[in-house]
């Protein structure tokens, strides 16, 4: 689950990590009003989407009077931003930060993720702060600096002393840099997070160390823990049809293709996409209905499907090792008839009851196409869609 960055701003912040200070607005009169509140002579109006790059997409802007908040807010508040992270429909802004200017004299980046290689939280630093890390990455891997934190220590003083030395940091902020990376790292932890990111993280003109920006995704699986975190969901900003489709528990993610996929396992999943894509086609969404799928589950899959409007074909792949091939078949038959289904239907399934589960399909009577295999799956998938 992604939150906007004066959400992941105010989580920091409990963990003694420095934000400038900012307010939060849904409209230009409290965005106004925002500005009068913090005082001072410049303001940042930022756009707040669950995307990077919003200043690069002409979502942030710098304030030097009040009529200037004014129009940045006005021009900013409900347009489509777009940028490299929200593909080219862009993402509607409905929400503001107004924040008090900062005195910039260094930006670094810095961020928490899970690396899977030596299972561990990995702090990444770089003295090239306010670029895509991915940029650094690519064309100057060298600045980019890694420190595998051992869970029964957490990040000590020396590791973080040693990172932000490295990433550009003068001595006397060192203290301050510790406190922020220790503060990050503890957030991620304590959070259940899945990344945490700092870009960028500010040195100022008098030596202090500042967050100018957040980035905090939590993972979804953990936030049954946190109902404080999993109040800051903001529905506006994910896709209608994911939203519906987390109600019925399917793991679904909406793609840009022609065909839909329906399977039981993230990785049968997976696999079913690339064989799709090998021979040609390209699949319209991810879709695991798990493995204790119903016909109601199966019925509401299809129906979350077909509100693609690109829909061309579906195809059911099924394995059923825990989720028995007739149960399912019962399913897709329920499904097919309380839609509709009005687009081609490729069914492959191998496992528990799997000629029971074929003969309910063939003796339906629905126009279902069935296949044996996955590549002949996805070869009739792909030939439907196209024809």
């Amino acid at each position: 689950m992604k939150i906007h960055e004066y959400q992941g701003k105010e989580v920091l912040k409990k963990y003694g990590v420095p934000v400038p200070r900012g307010i939060p607005c849904f409209s230009v009169d409290e965005a106004l009003a925002a500005a009068k509140t913090l005082g001072g002579p410049v303001w940042v109006v930022k756009a707040q989407i669950h995307a990077g790059g919003r200043g690069k997409g002409g979502g942030v802007k710098l304030a030097r009077s009040m009529d200037e908040v004014k129009a940045h807010a006005c021009s900013i508040l409900g347009m489509q931003l777009k940028t490299h992270q929200t593909g080219p429909e862009g993402q509607k802004v409905r929400r503001l930060l107004v924040e008090e200017g900062a005195d910039i004299k260094k930006e670094l980046y810095v961020g928490m993720v899970v690396d899977r290689a030596t299972q561990r939280v990995t702090l990444m630093a770089s003295s090239e702060g306010g670029m895509d890390i991915e940029e650094v990455a690519e064309h100057s891997p060298e600045k980019i600096h890694k420190v595998h934190v051992d869970p029964s220590r957490g990040l000590t003083d020396a590791e973080a002393d040693d990172v932000s030395v490295k990433i550009g940091v003068p001595p006397a902020s060192v203290p301050q840099a510790r406190a922020v990376l220790q503060g990050l790292y503890k957030a991620f932890w304590e959070t259940d997070a899945s990344l945490a990111e700092i870009n960028p993280l500010i040195l100022t003109g008098d030596g202090k160390v500042i967050a100018l920006d957040a980035k905090l995704n939590l993972d979804s699986n953990a936030l049954y823990r946190h109902p404080e975190l999993t109040a800051l969901r903001d529905l506006d900003e994910e896709d209608p049809a994911e939203i519906e489709a987390s109600k019925f528990d399917l793991s679904y993610i909406q793609l840009d293709g022609d065909i839909g996929c329906l399977v039981n396992g993230a990785g049968l999943a997976m696999a079913t996409m690339d064989t799709i894509k090998l021979f040609g086609g390209e699949p319209a969404n991810f879709l695991d209905v798990g493995g204790g799928a119903t016909t109601e589950k199966v019925t509401e899959a299809f129906k979350i499907m077909l509100r693609n409007p690109k829909l061309k074909a579906i195809l059911v792949n099924i394995f059923g090792g825990i989720m028995r091939c007739d149960v399912i078949a019962e399913g897709v038959i329920g499904a097919s008839k309380a839609v509709g289904l009005k687009v081609p239907l490729v069914v492959r399934m191998k496992g528990t009851n799997e000629d029971i589960g074929k003969k309910m399909l063939k003796e339906s009577g629905l126009p279902i196409i069935s296949a044996d295999t996955m590549a002949e799956a996805a070869q009739k998938v792909v030939a439907a869609a196209k024809g």
